[in-house]
């Protein structure tokens, strides 16, 4: 339907005539983010300030628009997606790194900075920012807080809340207000904490302060072949009841390891039932020690083939392949679907079981590639979407899998958030009470249901999710 022509003028003179788009064939390439959901906005706007984004809501406000804030489109559960139309309001122009703090090891920096960007400037200063989700290349620091991302070295390190100190924000008025800070004690409510991982539905991020961390001196990367997932998962388990936490702890099955060794030839071994990519650091004493540990213990539960990276050089193709494999998957299915279900460590040999299982019964190809190390799974279930008739099987087998999860005392999200793709199953895991606080909680800072609609909780009227298919070939956007 479009936005009527006196919004459109609004916000043209909000950002400039150029930076609103509402054109039908423009406005495709904002359907849909890295989920298989699609839904086309009214308009898209290209926020460039902190003013801007303020402007901009408050005419969504004025005229009880939705607005869903918009990073790079990469975020795998449907955030990103305007499924009650209305405007996008991307702010991938917001990109500057405002301040790097060498001493306090801190950075400021605008919501539209890619992840690793940050990390590659930080690197002059010997810091770094530790969440590194797969698609850290192309991802944004403000995607990244509202999705509150993960990353393979979040085991060690932990998730996006754990490095957020402060945030400027934006409410569903149009008001600005800077929340929290870096006191090592903070006092009274801890509305960074709230709004970090709140998907947008809470409020607008227009700056975030980080924490970064010292580089460590010494870096050890190693990879450990399994006959199947299962001695590989006991694998697992045996490192971490060792009281070892890596810095990392990846796994990869044969399906996917096939897939990535074709594209990358890493030197993956191609006959494994599944492998482990195990990174430690520290000091040069304490990686030596570590990964003699590990690799006595990963050697006890049937590892094998086991080698360490010997520069850095191959350490980066190491990770380029596991960073990649979804990517490279598109090689056995032009699509996918993944959840990331999170389990205890001590039932993934069950949890994994289950999924091959279903996939089986739905004769439906199932590739899992995962942080082994917390548990968060990611199985992907591979297809053609030219073939109609499988959606459905799709869909009940990614529905089924969940559920086990679920079953087996595991949680729906491990990092890419509730958003569209999960909301139905929240009842799953949360009472009535609980969903109503959390209505509460919505209702206190979007009074009339503004900011980011129809996401994290569930509508009755979506019976079902509508899979519209994604392409399993890696592409990194450019065009803003």
């Amino acid at each position: 339907m479009g936005l009527p022509n006196q919004v459109a003028e609004e916000l043209r003179r909000i950002v400039g005539r150029a930076a609103v788009i509402d054109s039908a064939n423009d406005l495709r390439i904002f359907e849909r983010d890295g989920s298989i959901e699609g839904a086309m906005p009214d308009a898209v706007v290209l926020a460039s300030t902190t003013e801007h984004v303020a402007g901009v809501i408050k005419v969504a406000a004025k005229h009880k628009i939705p607005v869903v804030p918009r990073g790079a489109g990469t975020g795998l559960s449907g955030g990103a997606v305007t499924i009650r139309g209305g405007i996008a309001l991307q702010v991938t122009r917001m990109r500057r790194i405002l301040n790097i703090d060498p001493v306090a090891q801190t950075a400021i920096v605008e919501p539209g900075v890619v992840n690793q960007e940050l990390s590659l400037v930080a690197a002059q200063q010997g810091l770094f920012y530790a969440p590194d989700p797969s698609s850290q290349k192309a991802c944004t620091i403000g995607g990244n807080a509202a999705e509150n991302s993960g990353g393979p070295h979040c085991l060690y390190y932990g998730v996006t809340t754990n490095h957020v100190l402060g945030m400027e924000i934006v409410l569903a008025d149009g008001s600005v207000h800077w929340v929290s800070g870096d006191a090592p004690d903070r006092v009274g409510l801890d509305l960074c904490g709230v709004l970090v991982g709140s998907e947008g539905t809470l409020c607008a991020i227009t700056k975030i302060k980080v924490r970064l961390l010292r580089i460590p001196p010494s870096i050890a990367t190693m990879l450990a072949a399994f006959p199947s997932i299962e001695t590989a998962s006991q694998a697992v388990s045996a490192v971490i009841g060792h009281g070892i936490v890596p810095a990392a702890l990846e796994m990869m099955d044969n399906v996917t390891v096939g897939a990535v060794e074709a594209h990358y030839h890493a030197g993956y071994p191609t006959d494994a039932g599944a492998v482990l990519l195990v990174e430690v650091d520290g000091t040069a004493e304490t990686t030596r020690e570590l990964t003699a540990a590990i690799g006595k213990i990963l050697t006890e539960n049937h590892g094998y083939a086991m080698r360490e990276a010997q520069t850095p050089a191959e350490r980066e193709l190491l990770w380029a392949g596991r960073k990649g494999a979804i990517g490279a998957l598109g090689r056995i299915k032009p699509n996918y679907y993944l959840h990331d279900g999170v389990v205890p460590r001590s039932r993934l040999p069950q949890v994994l079981s289950a999924v091959g299982e279903i996939g089986e019964h739905y004769k439906l190809p199932v590739a899992n590639v995962f942080h082994a190390g917390d548990g968060n799974l990611h199985p992907n279930i591979l297809f053609d979407m030219r073939d109609r008739d499988v959606m459905q099987q799709v869909e009940s087998a990614g529905e089924e899998m969940l559920r086990a999860v679920v079953e087996m005392g595991g949680a729906l999200s491990g990092e890419h958030g509730i958003g569209l793709e999960k909301s139905a199953f929240m009842p799953w895991i949360y009472s009535e009470d609980d969903l109503g606080a959390m209505h509460r909680v919505k209702d206190v800072f979007d009074p009339n249901g503004i900011l980011n609609p129809g996401k994290i909780f569930p509508d009755p009227s979506r019976k079902a999710v509508h899979l519209a298919g994604r392409t399993g070939l890696a592409i990194e956007a450019k065009w803003w």
